[in-house]
């Protein structure tokens, strides 16, 4: 049974879909609430503390480009859940979660002291503000209007509200970044897959406004990098917000053939390339594009044990074959700590299909990344869990994922992607234009 935040605040957030919140509701924010929605206070049990800025600065010892000092490294684990001692926790666990330590005898969680380690511009915090009386959903809810920058809808009333915060959450006005996915076999074996990625955020771009928008969200380019024999085949994304109105438009562009082509189809339940299978496009960053064909419910509010502030797995120089495992990652270079999340469940609605006909994630109440998801099948069957593993990019600041993982139960593997201990660090300063997103940008760099 979820343990609400209190019946009091889910009765006043069911009101209406749509309705936005009152004057008094939103002047919450900063003050008993953190500037993004989260409760300030830490628990009654003292084991999540209050919320106290995130971290906003760099410390003393980082410099740009580095991978990111880890500011807990000195910590060790407050203890450890296994398959042995599951009973104990199970209530603080995603049940995917539960699953794979049943699963993997040799599997278990390193638990650490909580840090609220989350944090954002100022200009963040101040449109959130503006949002919480401004923002609304439309089509359905199926696209948001009135926000252009921020969380739109800090004090959720429903779960589509509560997953969109999640899509527009602050991810840096732009990124260039090299990371390796790997789609790991039932036998252990696996090819790393090596791709530049570039992000050209339209939403959330410091000095962006509603008119400005044009419906889009982001842009979005890759390369392959390796191996040689697939090096050079490309990508490109045009994310909009409300893609019912506006579909996603991508381009691919093959090596093989030298060929641009445009994709029909890259949302919902069609598959990722190069991911043996195992990823749709819609589970990129936990959860991605339209919401139309899921009904979403607003479980609450609960204490959970979740990954986050993973900056051991994300140091410079540790090879990916003492991260990637047979069946999972390497438990000891992984951290789970306490927090709140808002659970919010997705069911797929009459005459759709797709490899998940339900969905339970778990969102931080202070940044709005989505840190576990429970997948069911269409026989509402648990048959996977996807986790993300973040940390506070304390130099932009943003908190986001380092490391994403699906675990599939029935085939006894997994996909991870965002390996980049042996690559340059991401640069949120890269010098990117949305030229650089066009169908002829693409075909000039491939050629």
């Amino acid at each position: 049974m979820l343990r609400t935040l209190s019946a009091l605040l889910l009765a006043g957030l069911a009101v209406h879909a749509q309705a936005k919140v009152d004057s008094a509701q939103a002047d919450r924010l900063g003050r008993d609430l953190t500037p993004l929605g989260g409760e300030m206070a830490g628990n009654a049990a003292g084991t999540i503390p209050r919320w106290e800025g995130g971290l906003a600065t760099p410390p003393a010892n980082y410099q740009p480009g580095m991978h990111h000092p880890d500011p807990y490294a000195g910590e060790q684990p407050l203890y450890n859940v296994s398959a042995q001692n599951l009973a104990q926790y199970k209530a603080q666990l995603p049940i995917g979660l539960q699953v794979m330590l049943e699963k993997n005898p040799d599997y278990f969680l390193r638990v650490f002291p909580t840090h609220r380690s989350a944090a954002a511009p100022q200009r963040i915090y101040d449109a959130t503000q503006q949002n919480a009386l401004g923002a609304r959903l439309i089509s359905g809810g199926n696209g948001v209007e009135g926000a252009a920058s921020g969380i739109p809808f800090p004090i959720p009333q429903n779960g589509q509200q509560a997953i969109w915060n999640h899509i527009m959450r602050y991810r840096g006005d732009q990124i260039r970044f090299v990371t390796n996915q790997a789609a790991v076999l039932e036998n252990g074996s696996y090819n790393l897959l090596k791709l530049e990625r570039d992000i050209y955020f339209v939403y959330g771009r410091d000095g962006m406004t509603t008119g400005d928008l044009n419906n889009t969200l982001f842009y979005y380019k890759y390369k392959i990098l390796a191996p040689s024999r697939v090096a050079g085949s490309a990508l490109v994304v045009q994310e909009t917000i409300d893609q019912v109105l506006a579909i996603r438009k991508a381009w691919r562009f093959s090596r093989g053939d030298r060929r641009v082509r445009r994709l029909p189809m890259l949302a919902y339940d069609s598959l990722q390339p190069d991911t043996n299978g195992l990823a749709t496009a819609d589970v990129v960053d936990s959860y991605n594009g339209a919401p139309d064909r899921y009904e979403w419910t607003l479980k609450g509010k609960q204490e959970m044990l979740v990954p986050y502030n993973s900056y051991a797995v994300h140091q410079q120089g540790i090879p990916y074959e003492n991260i990637v495992k047979s069946k999972h990652l390497n438990p000891e270079l992984l951290r789970y700590e306490l927090h709140r999340v808002w659970v919010v469940e997705a069911d797929l609605r009459k005459g759709f299909r797709h490899p998940f006909g339900k969905r339970r994630f778990y969102l931080d109440e202070d940044s709005w990344q989505i840190l576990a998801v429970d997948l069911y099948d269409m026989d509402g069957k648990l048959i996977g869990l996807q986790e993300s593993h973040p940390i506070s990019y304390y130099e932009v600041p943003m908190f986001g994922s380092t490391l994403e993982t699906i675990y599939d139960f029935k085939g006894n593997r997994y996909f991870v992607d965002g390996l980049d201990n042996n690559e340059p660090m991401y640069d949120f300063n890269a010098d990117l234009k949305r030229t650089d997103f066009t169908v002829q940008a693409l075909r000039s760099g491939g050629i």
